[in-house]
């Protein structure tokens, strides 16, 4: 595992086991014409964060998403949640991720289905967002910024770029007072979770950046059973990322989410649905 909490993130999304080539093979494998893939067809294979559609309709009725608004994608991976809402919503969308193969497999994805005139996506650290101040109606993020350290400047940055007004929405993994130094450790180290909030820590540090908390959602009991399928959905694709990485690297990988799934039951996670507004000027 690398040393720096950067390249640490770039690892683990490098070979993690949800990737565009795994997207389309399992199209292909379902006997979907890739050359006519259509968003509705789509959607069903590229939500790789917890409850999949049902979690971005949330989301998205919780931020106010329609036509009119411009959203940004925080740490948005392959881009589904990106393309999703500019689907069924008709708004437009940029999608940032960290990983450059993410931000190339959403692109890629993206073209397929023609959505590139609604959405389209950057390589950039959220920390260090590349827009002008007060570019965005909505900013949203699934379950991303455990692993992103400086919460402060990550959340000062998503207020920046906000309008006066604007709404941030997302959900994260939440530590708890239950959560033990150890557990801090094993999953910095397993899984580039690199600095854990819990639910208080969020609203304080989101009004000190000049945001107001409107609404919250604990989400720990919802998200055991997601887990426990999405382990099992892993451990499906155990033949591609073992031809792709090696067994070693699948082992620890079993090793580390079987440990990551086992903490939302002994009650060391948890997880957080989260809106808040950016105050007006």
């Amino acid at each position: 595992m690398a040393d720096d909490p950067k390249d640490a993130v770039l690892e683990f999304y490098t070979t993690h086991p949800i990737s565009e080539d795994q997207i389309l093979d399992k199209l292909r494998s379902d006997g979907v014409d890739i050359d006519r893939l259509s968003q509705d067809l789509l959607q069903d294979y590229d939500q790789d964060h917890y409850g999949g559609l049902a979690a971005n309709d949330t989301l998205g009725d919780w931020a106010g998403i329609d036509a009119d608004t411009h959203v940004l994608d925080l740490c948005c991976g392959l881009g589904g949640p990106a393309r999703y809402f500019a689907a069924k919503h008709g708004c437009t969308v940029i999608g940032v991720d960290l990983t450059e193969s993410r931000v190339s497999g959403a692109r890629n994805l993206t073209d397929l289905t023609d959505l590139s005139h609604r959405v389209r996506f950057e390589c950039a650290d959220a920390r260090d967002l590349p827009f002008e101040d007060a570019t965005f109606d909505i900013a949203i993020s699934q379950e991303a910024f455990g692993h992103i350290p400086d919460k402060d400047r990550l959340i000062a940055e998503c207020a920046r770029v906000l309008k006066p007004g604007g709404r941030l929405a997302f959900t994260d993994i939440l530590a708890t007072p239950r959560t033990r130094a150890v557990t801090h450790r094993r999953l910095a180290e397993d899984m580039a979770f690199h600095q854990l909030s819990t639910q208080q820590d969020y609203i304080d540090r989101l009004g000190a950046a000049g945001c107001e908390v409107t609404r919250t959602e604990d989400l720990g009991e919802a998200w055991r059973g997601i887990l426990i399928d999405r382990l099992g959905m892993y451990r499906h694709l155990g033949n591609q990322t073992i031809a792709r990485f090696g067994q070693a690297h699948y082992d620890r990988w079993d090793r580390a989410y079987s440990f990551f799934v086992s903490q939302f039951s002994t009650g060391e996670l948890s997880g957080g649905r989260f809106l808040a507004r950016r105050n007006d000027d």
